[in-house]
């Protein structure tokens, strides 16, 4: 499997780095500065894909995809608690896992240097890759950053669950509104005070809004 996705990212032009198991993952994240993204499989020897992503998250936001033989929604929401990006069960289409890394790639590169967004307190600046709420700095993984720049560009804006996973997953997403929920749910609880401006239209999806209704 690891062969046939290695080929098919290199025929659309990346470069592949890989390892045989959890520990040489590790060591090559660590020897190599320029690593723009990763894909992890849960059952790897050594080390766990868990294991390994928690140890990345401790130093880099870099974004992660994990492959998973289960699709076990106690699984998918640890996934996402420890930051992991993306979500892909097995068996998958290469394709398919190349189509959603050059999504996140081309989201990652396509910042301009003066995109600067703000809306009650929250400033967002995209080139710098971060979130100030009254001037102070708000940790956030890559997703969810993600997910507050298509709110923060659509304030007031009522926005479906379908637009969301469209827009800021950026693939026809088959499974339930528990991804963006459970996305939302985090994210708020980062923003504070402020997580109350991400108002919940029920039946339909979310805004971001300054008005008190």
């Amino acid at each position: 499997m690891r062969k046939l996705v290695r080929d098919f990212l290199v025929k659309a032009g990346y470069d592949v780095l890989e390892a045989g198991d959890g520990e040489e993952a590790l060591d090559i994240f660590f020897q190599q500065k320029e690593i723009a993204l990763i894909v992890l499989d849960v059952m790897m020897p050594k080390m766990d894909g868990w294991q390994v992503c928690r140890e990345v998250r401790n130093y880099s936001k870099v974004p992660i995809i994990m492959l998973t033989a289960r699709s076990d929604e106690r699984d998918e929401l640890q996934g996402f608690q420890l930051g992991v990006d993306e979500y892909i069960s097995k068996p998958f289409s290469p394709k398919i896992l190349v189509a959603r890394i050059e999504a996140i790639l081309r989201r990652t590169n396509q910042h301009g240097s003066d995109d600067v967004i703000s809306c009650g307190g929250i400033e967002l600046d995209k080139a710098a890759h971060q979130v100030t709420i009254d001037g102070k700095l708000v940790d956030l993984s890559y997703k969810e950053f993600e997910l507050l720049t298509y709110f923060m560009e659509n304030q007031g804006i009522a926005l479906s669950r379908e637009k969301i996973l469209n827009n800021v997953w950026n693939y026809d997403y088959f499974g339930d509104a528990r991804t963006i929920d459970t996305h939302v749910k985090k994210l708020r609880s980062k923003m504070g005070a402020k997580g109350d401006l991400i108002k919940t239209i029920w039946g339909m999806g979310y805004k971001l809004s300054e008005d008190s209704e």
